[in-house]
């Protein structure tokens, strides 16, 4: 009854194994790790539950034991494989659940990277008109463009500039860096 009811407990797991499968594959919302540390938590909590009946239940089956009739040994080898598929099923699970922290870090890291392409690409931008307005903040007694024949086409070409960073912008949003 209790190694049946092991097989119960890891059906109860393959239900959470599938639904957090699903969030961490959804491209909807991030996963918390938390939420996938608990259930390698559990899992690993029910392994130290199952794990100490693999020996005794493997001599009981295998008839070593005196006093046992061959009957109850073959009902127990029946109770040691329905034992040993709850032992494999866990680790299968365990083995999914790393899998899924590994794509879950892996997003993250996804993630992470879009983020800083996105904060460079602003930089990008702000990086030219950072450079004219640092000329122009500077005290000088004698600004060529303000008495300079040009001046009119050098605020021109400042627009121009302008008009380069929102080229720029578009190009960054159109390959999805912003």
């Amino acid at each position: 009854m209790v190694v049946d009811r092991y097989l119960e407990v890891a059906d109860a797991f393959q239900s959470d194994v599938e639904n957090l499968e699903a969030e961490v594959f959804s491209p909807d919302r991030p996963v918390d790790a938390a939420r996938i540390y608990q259930l390698k938590r559990e899992l690993l909590e029910f392994r130290r539950a199952v794990a100490p009946l693999s020996g005794p239940l493997q001599r009981l089956a295998s008839g070593t034991v005196a006093d046992i009739p061959a009957k109850v040994t073959a009902y127990l080898r029946d109770v040691s494989d329905h034992h040993q598929r709850a032992a494999e099923t866990i680790n299968g699970f365990d083995e999914l659940v790393t899998g899924m922290l590994n794509a879950s870090i892996a997003q993250l890291s996804v993630q992470q990277n879009f983020d800083m392409r996105r904060i460079s690409a602003m930089a990008a931008l702000i990086a030219v008109p950072t450079m004219i307005a640092g000329v122009y903040g500077m005290n000088f007694d004698h600004m060529p463009e303000l008495t300079w024949r040009y001046g009119y086409p050098a605020v021109l070409t400042v627009i121009v500039i302008v008009i380069v960073c929102t080229v720029i912008y578009r190009a960054l949003r159109r390959n999805t860096w912003l």
